[in-house]
């Protein structure tokens, strides 16, 4: 019969930014223990995990006590083996019999491709619960993602923080065993001060709402999220206010709490002179507040504060609260007074004193190179390069302020503050703040020639410079961000539609540092291209559509898109696909010709002796001539479409002409036909990718 299992692990506070993470870990590696040693009913509920910032728990439905006992084989050792020469069991055969209790006459024999081998058939008794339970948790402790043990007392345990309590319960009855040096019991505790005391389960099923009824405590974290969500929405609005992005901060308070309530606090609205990031960052990373906001998104004098303890009256938490982040405010407003009292232009020259990488030099240093290489960009784009060399020029300066010294999150952000005190451009200005974007996935890209130049430039000289001294990323190593930098690049390129070549943008980033790094251009455009299939194939561009573009390595990032919309129009046509298998037939031939040191140039129209080589020359020739002013126009879709009409003939000719005949005049002429039709299809893909 099987029942539920309930085990759970009472701890001091669990790390909050983990502990979802440590949960869903935790519940699935029980659950696989459990399979594994057939303990778990096949077809059973989902676990029901538990997470609170002092207990991990899981409830596994269909737990049984002991597994039913099963037939197996076992290997035993080969004919020749057990066998003498007169057919009598050897010592081998009569211990692998003794062994598995069985007698020899008992055994098969079993065909394998090593030879015949000797076969026990045994009993395999079921396996327990109770003496296998405490080895699963402990081993499903070993896989939780904690990159630092600690102990505790005097026992040799180690776990993320001190564990005090264990509870093993199958339906109603203890299941006896050992966790971290702890004996498995059926008591635990509850909420800190509103729990009614120690708290002993009566079964496992009922855990969750026992622990709320005498423990106050919302054991599921996804149950507790959910309440702390409509606490703060409905106070939001009772406020007449909005909450902003709070996604990951309503994550970390659900870790800090086991019986949530939502209260209102309040700070002195002149501290609303300092840019709102610097209170916003101030009252989520360092106080756990959600700020409010007004229908505009201004920012309110006022803030949210998720309590672990529900009281009627709560003017102590509130005040509290208020007195606690008064100085943090005060702090803010102190840094953004003193900054302003130098320039960011004055700045600049004391960034020669920061290491940027000890083999790629200063910050100063690397400033001077996005400067160059930013102005070059902007120029191109037909921009004021003069305020794309401004805004390079600014824009690590603020790096050296107090306020990003405090919150190195707000760089870029306090340099358009800073900027714009000092009476810089608006486009300078904006500039120095978007030119770290896009900072993560679906983040706002920068916006106007200056921004999107010192953008690109500055995660150009990145990546040129780190591969260039050979720190590329390996496996899932990353420490520079070179993924994000290169996917940086592309977006920018993409979605804003800039007409810039990637080949030189990667060429003058290298360039910028007069060889002073080695020479990684194929490398780092091989690195970007690999990015970008990945992103093209996040908006929604089979593997196939994506490799038939970008195996031409397009220059021009801009275009790819509608490239590869027509590559989806021409797939959808009838030819596509005998059009497709014929350029992948020509490729080979052309491959297989160079491989055999042929050469070979222009059409001779006079060496066109059969009907069907001279028709293809004719409808490539029409099709090419209309296709041309087609792709000039940045018509793809049309373009391609044009060569539709070449299935009958290309069909024609490989059905009737040799191409690779003993003469090798003739030969080098259907070679250099073969040559232009690749040529004429693929400007835009490679259309033989699409062949299956």
């Amino acid at each position: 019969m099987s029942e539920p299992l309930l085990i759970e692990l009472l701890t001091e506070e669990l790390p909050p930014k983990s502990l979802k993470q440590l949960s869903v870990v935790f519940g699935d590696e029980i659950v696989k223990g459990l399979a594994r040693h057939d303990l778990r009913v096949a077809g059973a509920a989902n676990a029901q995990l538990y997470a609170t910032p002092r207990r991990l728990a899981v409830l596994v439905p269909g737990v049984l006590a002991e597994s039913e006992e099963r037939r197996s084989e076992v290997t035993g050792p080969s004919v020749k083996v057990g066998l003498d020469a007169n057919g009598a069991p050897t010592q081998a055969l009569l211990g692998f019999a003794r062994k598995n209790n069985v007698p020899v006459e008992a055994l098969t024999r079993r065909d394998t491709p090593k030879g015949t081998v000797f076969v026990a058939q045994v009993t395999v008794a079921g396996n327990t619960l109770a003496g296998l339970l405490g080895s699963i948790v402990e081993e499903a402790l070993k896989k939780l993602p904690i990159p630092k043990l600690m102990r505790w007392g005097d026992g040799d345990a180690e776990f993320v923080r001190p564990v005090h309590g264990l509870v093993m319960l199958h339906g109603s009855r203890v299941v006896p065993g050992m966790v971290l040096g702890l004996t498995a019991g059926n008591t635990t505790q509850g909420h800190r001060f509103l729990s009614q005391g120690a708290i002993t389960m009566a079964s496992a099923g009922g855990y969750a709402q026992q622990l709320l009824e005498q423990g106050s405590v919302v054991a599921s974290f996804e149950e507790r999220r959910s309440q702390i969500d409509a606490l703060l929405t409905a106070e939001a609005q009772r406020q007449r206010a909005t909450l902003g992005s709070y996604a990951d901060l309503l994550d970390e308070v659900t870790a800090l709490v086991e019986h949530p309530s939502v209260y209102v606090g309040a700070f002195d609205a002149g501290y609303l002179d300092v840019p709102p990031e610097c209170l916003v960052l101030t009252m989520r990373q360092n106080q756990k507040y959600f700020p409010l906001f007004d229908a505009h998104g201004a920012l309110l004098p006022r803030f949210l504060i998720v309590s672990n303890m529900r009281v009627d009256d709560p003017v102590h938490i509130v005040n509290g609260n208020q007195r606690v982040v008064r100085p943090r405010l005060e702090d803010a407003r102190f840094f953004y007074v003193q900054d302003r009292r130098q320039r960011l232009e004055d700045r600049v020259p004391q960034l020669a004193k920061v290491v940027y990488h000890n083999k790629l030099g200063t910050q100063l240093e690397r400033v001077e190179r996005i400067q160059l290489l930013a102005g070059e960009i902007a120029r191109r784009l037909g921009g004021d390069h003069l305020l794309a060399q401004r805004a390079a020029w600014l824009a690590k300066a603020d790096l050296l302020t107090g306020m990003v010294g405090e919150f190195p999150e707000l760089q870029g952000v306090m340099g358009r503050y800073y900027a714009a005190h000092d009476g810089e451009p608006a486009e300078v200005a904006a500039a120095i703040e978007a030119h770290y974007r896009p900072r993560y996935a679906g983040d706002a890209l920068p916006e106007g020639i200056t921004p999107c130049a010192v953008a690109l430039a500055e995660k150009l000289d990145t990546l040129a410079g780190l591969f260039g001294i050979g720190q590329q990323p390996s496996g899932e190593r990353d420490p520079f961000g070179l993924r994000r930098a290169a996917l940086g690049v592309l977006r920018i390129l993409a979605e804003r539609e800039l007409p810039l070549s990637l080949h030189e943008l990667v060429n003058e980033a290298f360039a910028t540092y007069q060889r002073r790094i080695g020479d990684a251009h194929t490398d780092l455009e091989t690195f970007i291209y690999e990015r970008f299939s990945g992103y093209l194939r996040d908006r929604g561009y089979t593997a196939q559509e994506v490799d038939a573009v970008l195996s031409m390595r397009p220059t021009r990032i801009d275009l790819v898109p509608r490239q590869l919309e027509a590559v989806r129009a021409f797939s959808a046509l009838p030819e596509a696909e005998s059009l497709a298998a014929a350029n992948k037939r020509v490729a080979n031939i052309l491959k297989q010709a160079r491989a055999k040191g042929e050469s070979y140039a222009e059409i001779t129209q006079s060496q066109l002796r059969e009907p069907a080589e001279r028709a293809l020359y004719d409808a490539l020739h029409e099709s090419a001539g209309r296709a041309h002013a087609l792709f000039e126009r940045g018509d793809y879709t049309g373009y391609l479409k044009t060569f539709a009409v070449l299935k009958a003939p290309v069909d024609a000719f490989f059905d009737g002409v040799m191409v690779m005949v003993d003469d090798a005049q003739l030969r080098r002429n259907r070679l250099a036909l073969l040559a232009d039709l690749r040529s004429a299809m693929n400007r835009v893909a490679d259309i033989s990718r699409l062949a299956a």
